[in-house]
């Protein structure tokens, strides 16, 4: 049986979605190939020869990307066993099954990749276009195996650290938990987790960061959606990680309802080698905060600011910026705050461009507000439509979208990128046109760590 695992887009990871099921899959006996179109070339040979072509789903802008290159793989190998894996192919899994996969497997994977594998291998199990007799979700507790990363390109080809010394430092990637158990609105994980979490065993995850260090890791992103869910699990690893490599560094994302409820453990991140922590602060506006469900407020942003700089921990916040209840003087607001807490150089400039999507199962649905807001849901897009009873910021988001990607590729600062999105918020000649403030205890750039990677979605 070959198998061929594709992954098209992981924020300049290297997938653990592909190397933690291969480890599953070669263990049965499968001959296994993993495929990153966002670092290789598409290989015709590779789908050609696959019974099994398996697409690794973790997020939104990764599903479209793959569905580019179905039709092509399709016509290269009509014969092949189409599966579709990950966070949202079992929210689009009608969509799918109407382009033609055969299977959707979400939640914890694994084990329903062996299955499906022994069942295609087996002849009197049915034929490769039988019907799916697995459920699309499962979120039984798994043992994992060791993630197999060889196959893979090198950490050397993902995005690096930036320390502002002039290198880029390589970076490994890894998974301690996955899941979530909160309920925030507009969160892609609640409709297939619905409030639970699963860990990845601590010996599995030391053992995957021991190999990625040997082959050239100095510093490690955490993927989990909330490193701080299971709070034992992760001080226990992260101790354990800083005593068998005491010069590695790491970051992780964490709930700023967790920050403050589990504060007293932020010196432990400190002291282990944490250099920044991502937290979906999402809004600074407490309606909005609300009606996402995000569990924290305003005041509780500005406790965690308070308490990283105290502890010597560097925050970094990302936003959806732009929802159906953002209006001109909360974006303005959302600005002045950023550089009154010294934060311009923390965020990544187009977290100040991020639209809010909606996709299928999202609890925003339940909002009698935003169903009288949504249109239809466009399945090609994966997620509803929905415009602003403002028509100027609809072109405000997408005029900072541009701004973002033509700035960032010249090497743009992000001070500089800021004031260009300060000058279109606060136009000259209006009352709101003032020059920005400037920010006399802000680090320079140089001395916040940041990935070099900058999309979230």
């Amino acid at each position: 049986m070959k198998v061929l695992l594709i992954s098209t887009y992981e924020l300049g990871r290297q997938p653990f979605g592909l190397a933690s099921p291969a480890a599953w899959l070669r263990k049965t006996g499968a001959s296994v190939t993993c495929l990153d179109l966002s670092v290789q070339s598409f290989e015709t040979q590779l789908v050609e020869e696959a019974d099994l072509i398996a697409f690794y789903l973790p997020m939104h802008t990764a599903t479209r990307m793959a569905l580019k290159i179905l039709g092509r793989i399709k016509a290269l190998n009509p014969g092949a066993h189409l599966c579709f894996y990950g966070l949202y192919a079992p929210m689009n899994a009608a969509y799918l099954r109407k382009l033609g996969a055969h299977s959707i497997l979400g939640g914890e994977f694994e084990q329903g990749l062996v299955q499906l594998v022994k069942r295609l291998a087996d002849p009197q199990k049915g034929s490769s276009r039988s019907l799916q007799p697995a459920a699309p979700i499962s979120l039984d507790k798994q043992q994992f195996l060791i993630p197999e990363r060889h196959g893979l390109p090198s950490l050397a080809h993902y995005a690096h650290l930036e320390l502002g010394d002039g290198q880029a430092h390589t970076v490994g990637y890894t998974e301690a938990s996955r899941g979530c158990k909160h309920l925030c609105r507009h969160c892609p994980i609640v409709p297939i987790y619905q409030g639970q979490f699963r860990i990845v065993q601590r010996e599995i995850v030391l053992a995957d960061i021991r190999n990625q260090v040997e082959t050239g890791a100095q510093h490690i992103t955490f993927g989990d959606p909330d490193f701080f869910n299971g709070i034992g699990h992760a001080l226990a690893l992260v101790n354990s990680l800083h005593r068998q490599h005491p010069a590695l560094t790491y970051d992780v994302t964490i709930k700023i309802e967790h920050l403050i409820k589990y504060s007293e453990h932020l010196p432990t991140l400190r002291d282990t080698g944490c250099l920044f922590v991502t937290s979906a602060v999402e809004s600074v506006d407490d309606h909005v905060l609300h009606l996402l469900d995000k569990g924290h407020t305003r005041r509780d942003f500005l406790q965690v600011v308070d308490l990283f700089r105290k502890t010597g921990l560097t925050l970094c916040p990302t936003f959806v910026t732009f929802t159906p209840w953002i209006t001109w003087e909360g974006f303005r607001d959302l600005l002045s705050l950023l550089s009154d807490l010294d934060l311009i150089d923390n965020v990544s400039p187009i977290q100040l461009a991020i639209r809010l999507l909606i996709p299928a199962g999202s609890k925003l649905l339940e909002l009698p507000d935003m169903r009288d807001r949504l249109g239809e849901f466009d399945e090609a897009a994966l997620s509803y439509r929905w415009t602003h009873s403002d028509p100027s910021l609809e072109q405000l988001c997408n005029r900072i979208r541009r701004l973002v990607k033509n700035s960032e590729a010249n090497g743009t600062s992000r001070q500089e990128i800021f004031s260009e999105i300060w000058k279109m918020a606060n136009p000259a000649g209006t009352a709101h046109g003032e020059s920005i403030r400037r920010m006399p205890l802000g680090l320079p750039r140089a001395s916040i760590p940041y990935l070099n990677e900058p999309w979230y979605c």
